[in-house]
């Protein structure tokens, strides 16, 4: 094996890409705790979002291999999932800022509700700031599950598909048609699908409670742990067959495996959570200094630096024909998402509100979320039959990067529709849930057959004989 091939030198190079950043944030941080002498370094705009974005890219490599590695002692789920979490915990911290914040100003809804919205928007109180933060932690949220569906779902499909020219990943399907060619997803992902269709029906009723409130919380947060508890009782699967920095690493005895594991999780996890930040908001002061206004910055181009990691991430597992497992960590990301971040929104606001308190939001962000949960719908009727295929993925995309076009331009007043931005959203939520329910009435027996799945999951976690039945197309 040549040298510089080995994978310790390939854990190197990813290590140093991080370098640079650990060092600067090292050094701030000490200088902040006056244990070094000595003033902050604090690069231009443009310098740091280079840094922290190679580190970033050099961390998520780090990340991979560690879920990779972990797969031969824990079910693969399970690591994936733990993935999940730390590529996406960025985005947590993000969003968990602008809870607290609206709960530290005291943006209660009855509070919101005396405002103006051209007062909350432009933040002209202190409480009209914090009621614009509320909205800001939703708008966030919905910005980064839809880029993770209408880019990263659509966009890894399609950068699959055309990687197996070289790969031969099995999992591509060869399809008449223009643009037929399909990815199959494996069927264990029933599990992470079925979770994830209970927490998108769930979400098309959060709005009606007028904020995020104790019962979202319960009903979220207990979904996934629900999962948790029943990815952790499944049984280690026998693992793919690796390559490169994961298969050196699987080699390697007791303790010292799963020691790597964590170090590779911990330091990962350290540098995204601590380079995204900056990164993101480097990319807003960038953006907004170009005339893009701070809305549309926060709701859409920082969730998608925060979303990096995770997309650098499934795009090393498509590189590497495990298209399954990149799959899996889109979905579980997604779960998460859609769980975790929601349901967690309402403890912050509490915490910082000082009691129990509900976080608010406005008209237009309530639209949001049921665009969020529509794309969400549509997106599992796509995936109901274990396969997307590109034809799919390019509209799954077009009806995504349409919307967000359209509502850029009518905010900036570029164009002149029949309808305004909060009218739009509710459109666009009507073609997906039409489009979605079509689509699971046409694949009903899909459907059936995805639901037979997980409940052969619970029953198995349950130590009960299954009654696993195949169910035609």
């Amino acid at each position: 094996m040549s040298r510089l091939r080995h994978p310790l030198v390939q854990v190197g190079v990813a290590g140093a890409l991080t370098l640079p950043w650990t060092l600067l944030f090292t050094y701030n941080v000490l200088v902040g705790m006056g244990t070094v002498p000595g003033a902050a370094i604090h690069p231009g705009t443009v310098s740091e979002v280079a840094v922290t974005g190679i580190a970033v890219l050099g961390a998520s490599f780090l990340l991979a291999w560690g879920a990779e590695t972990a797969e031969k002692d824990v079910p693969r789920a399970f690591a994936i999932a733990v993935l999940a979490v730390l590529a996406v915990a960025p985005e947590y911290a993000v969003d968990a800022l602008y809870a607290w914040n609206a709960g530290a100003g005291g943006a209660t809804a009855e509070a919101c509700r005396g405002l103006s919205s051209q007062a909350v928007e432009a933040g002209q109180t202190g409480l009209a700031r914090a009621c614009h933060d509320a909205n800001l932690a939703v708008a966030n949220m919905t910005g980064a599950n839809r880029i993770l569906i209408g880019l990263g779902w659509a966009g890894i499909a399609v950068f699959t598909v055309w990687r197996a020219f070289e790969t031969n990943d099995p999992a591509v399907q060869n399809r008449e048609g223009v643009l037929g060619d399909a990815v199959g997803l494996d069927r264990d992902i029933s599990t992470e699908i079925t979770f994830l269709f209970a927490a998108t029906m769930w979400a098309f009723l959060v709005p009606l409670n007028g904020g995020i409130d104790a019962l979202d919380t319960l009903v979220l947060v207990g979904l996934y742990g629900a999962y948790i508890a029943l990815i952790l009782k499944s049984d280690i699967e026998p693992h793919e067959e690796q390559v490169g920095v994961p298969k050196y690493f699987q080699q390697w005895s007791l303790p010292w495996r799963p020691l790597a594991v964590i170090v590779l999780f911990v330091y990962s996890g350290v540098m995204i959570f601590t380079a995204v930040e900056p990164f993101a908001h480097g990319l807003e002061e960038i953006g907004i200094q170009n005339g893009i206004p701070e809305f549309f910055m926060i709701q859409w181009i920082a969730p998608l630096a925060s979303e990096s990691p995770e997309l650098i991430v499934v795009a090393v597992l498509v590189n590497k024909a495990r298209s399954t497992a990149g799959f899996n960590a889109l979905i579980s990301s997604k779960l998460n998402q859609w769980t975790l971040l929601i349901g967690t929104l309402s403890i912050v606001f509490s915490l910082a509100f000082g009691g129990y308190g509900v976080l608010p939001f406005d008209a237009k962000q309530a639209a949001e979320i049921w665009i969020t949960a529509g794309q969400s719908y549509f997106a599992l009727a796509l995936l109901v039959n274990f396969e997307i295929s590109v034809r799919e993925s390019v509209v799954l995309f077009s009806l995504f990067i349409s919307q967000v076009v359209l509502e850029f331009m009518l905010i900036r007043d570029l164009i002149v529709l029949p309808v305004d931005s909060y009218e739009l959203l509710l459109v666009y939520t009507g073609i997906y849930l039409v489009s979605g329910t079509a689509l699971f009435i046409q694949r009903r027996r899909s459907l059936k057959l995805l639901f037979g799945l997980t409940a052969d999951a619970v029953r198995s976690a349950l130590g009960r004989e299954t009654v696993h039945k195949e169910f035609a197309d």
